[in-house]
């Protein structure tokens, strides 16, 4: 047997038959237990309610008496978010997020209803779930496992004797890792498993090889993760000259990497790429839809140009005598104008957005931290990228239907109609289930490994990066 493995199984015996080590796992399978039991709970009551009132607002839709399609337009939707299975595991930004969005015609609204919103400050403090446990706390314990591994070997003059019996520093540093990752293994693999079985039981038969997959990825990467800070525990130990100095620094970069770089990135982000008001973006949206062409301004330039076109090419003098209905055309092109102006500047902001996010996502070549928790949000469709996707789709629906109340107008609605008011002018109720439910698609595993490359790439960064510092130290490293 090599002494690698010698080394790491002499190591996790004493890991398993240290009792504060024992009290301190007992304490996280709790806090693990409960998250997860949280989790669960907070997903079936926000699943079913969204399930409830999306529901709700298609027999809304589809109730609706006969009238003009126009009215049918300002009658809008709704379109609620759902909530991801894998959102068990890792919250990400669902609470601070909203997760219905009102769809009406000429008109983009903001996604609301956010659990924040709703909630008292200490939310801002955070949310235990099964990924903060396993980001924050499992590390935690990882360092008050390992912080004496070598260190107390120094202190105890038995690490000369080690290395004098032909024990290298690299066959050292490795058993040392290997044995630490071992011991985090005995308590990550049955946490692991235990809730791949809950989920499993939760979905039934309704599992996707896509959640599989992302569940899998889950599974590796907070291994690669945890693996990371072994190492790092390790290397520590292995540069201190004493074990209180091994803990010491390894609680502050533990504070460092959990606490302070995570936030200092954030408000750096904001700094140097600030986000107008919202006041401020609306006003602007109105102001190019006001320099384009605005459907509800008789007056305006452009749809008067427009009208007089119209009226050459069918050679008539008045609207009224147009095959089709003008009011329906022009608010077609008045949608699409304002649709096109408002994604616009819904580019321009989610590119801010995007440039905010960067700077967490390079530092993830810094902090391992911030890899994993990007990542996981990621695969558990809670990240920031999933709330815009479903912006956007909501948003394809809400211009689809005002688009086909407009046909509508278009086609069965004559120019004698001066107001979408008169109750001659109404079609059948019929028409309302021509345009089907809202049914959002969440982002696949394709795209996710596209949004988190950077997160990825940084993983494999590490691994070489401390591959590389055991062989340096391995070198350099002195018993005293």
């Amino acid at each position: 047997m090599s002494p690698e493995i010698l080394i790491a199984q002499l190591f996790i015996k004493t890991v398993l038959n240290n009792k504060a080590i024992g009290i301190l796992a007992f304490f996280i399978i709790g806090l693990f237990i409960f998250a997860m039991y949280s989790g669960w709970e907070n997903f079936e009551t926000q699943h079913e309610m969204k399930r409830k009132y999306q529901a709700q607002s298609r027999k809304d839709w589809l109730d609706n008496p006969d009238k003009h399609p126009h009215r049918m337009a300002h009658y809008g939707n709704f379109a609620f978010r759902p909530k991801s299975s894998l959102s068990i595991f890792d919250f990400g930004m669902e609470s601070f997020l909203g997760n219905s969005i009102y769809l009406e015609a000429h008109k983009q609204n903001s996604v609301n209803f956010s659990e924040a919103g709703f909630s008292t400050g200490m939310l801002r403090f955070g949310e235990i779930s099964i990924a903060m446990i396993l980001q924050t706390l499992l590390p935690l314990l990882i360092f008050f496992i390992g912080f004496g591994s070598i260190s107390s070997e120094r202190e105890n003059s038995t690490l000369k004797i080690l290395l004098s019996q032909g024990v290298s520093w690299k066959q050292l540093i490795l058993g040392k890792s290997y044995g630490l990752i071992g011991g985090t293994m005995v308590l990550f693999i049955p946490l692991i498993l235990t809730f791949f079985i809950v989920w499993i039981n939760m979905k039934g038969t309704n599992i996707s090889l896509d959640e599989i997959l992302r569940l899998l990825l889950i599974i590796i990467l907070y291994s690669i993760y945890l693996s990371i800070f072994c190492v790092i525990t390790v290397l520590i130990s292995a540069i201190s000259k004493t074990s209180k100095t091994a803990l010491t620094s390894l609680i502050g970069l533990w504070l460092m990497l959990t606490l302070v770089l995570p936030r200092v990135s954030q408000t750096i982000g904001k700094a140097f790429f600030p986000t107008p008001p919202k006041a401020t973006f609306e006003m602007q949206i109105d102001k190019d839809i006001t320099k384009v062409g605005d459907s509800h301004n008789p007056q305006d330039p452009y749809f008067k140009a427009l009208k007089d076109s119209l009226l050459a090419v069918y050679q008539v003098d008045s609207v009224q005598k147009l095959p089709f209905n003008y009011g329906g055309y022009q608010m077609k092109i008045g949608e699409q104008i304002s649709s096109n102006i408002y994604q616009k500047h819904q580019q321009k902001l989610m590119t801010i957005y995007e440039q905010q996010n960067s700077l967490s996502k390079v530092m993830a070549f810094f902090n391992p931290f911030m890899a994993i928790k990007n990542i996981s949000m990621s695969l558990s469709n809670t990240d920031f990228r999933s709330f815009v996707d479903f912006q956007e789709q909501a948003e394809q629906y809400r211009y689809k239907m005002a688009q086909a109340m407009n046909d509508l107008q278009i086609k069965f609605i004559n120019n004698k109609s001066k107001s979408s008011a008169d109750k001659k002018q109404i079609i059948n109720k019929k028409h309302w289930e021509h345009l089907h439910e809202f049914e959002y698609k969440p982002l696949n595993i394709t795209q996710v490994f596209k949004n988190e490359f950077v997160s990825i790439a940084a993983f494999l960064f590490w691994i070489f990066v401390l591959k590389y510092f055991i062989n340096v130290l391995s070198k350099t490293l002195k018993a005293i």
